[in-house]
């Protein structure tokens, strides 16, 4: 069985990786050098959003940040349909 000691530590290593990770993807949202290209990175830099919020569920084990979580990705891919059909088709609906 793995301890919790073990646990929290490895909690807080992906969490500062993952929290690191987004510097460079805001970096690269606002220098990408296409439209898709800063697309992509605001789609990566929701998702790093997402992982970081369920691995502060896991180490606070507080239920209702997940809530919060799973709006913020559903509100993500939504807004990541929209932005790819108005590139593709120059048109939102």
């Amino acid at each position: 069985m793995i301890s919790q000691e073990f646990l929290n530590i490895f909690y807080d290593i992906v969490l500062v990786i993952q929290v690191l990770l987004l510097l460079p993807t805001l970096y690269f949202a606002v220098k990408g050098p296409t439209i898709s290209d800063r697309l992509l990175a605001v789609d990566l830099f929701t998702t790093l959003i997402v992982g970081i919020i369920v691995i502060l569920v896991l180490i606070t084990e507080n239920e209702a940040l997940l809530d919060i979580g799973i709006a913020i990705a559903a509100v993500s891919f939504i807004g990541t349909l929209a932005v790819a059909r108005y590139v593709s088709e120059g048109k939102v609906f």
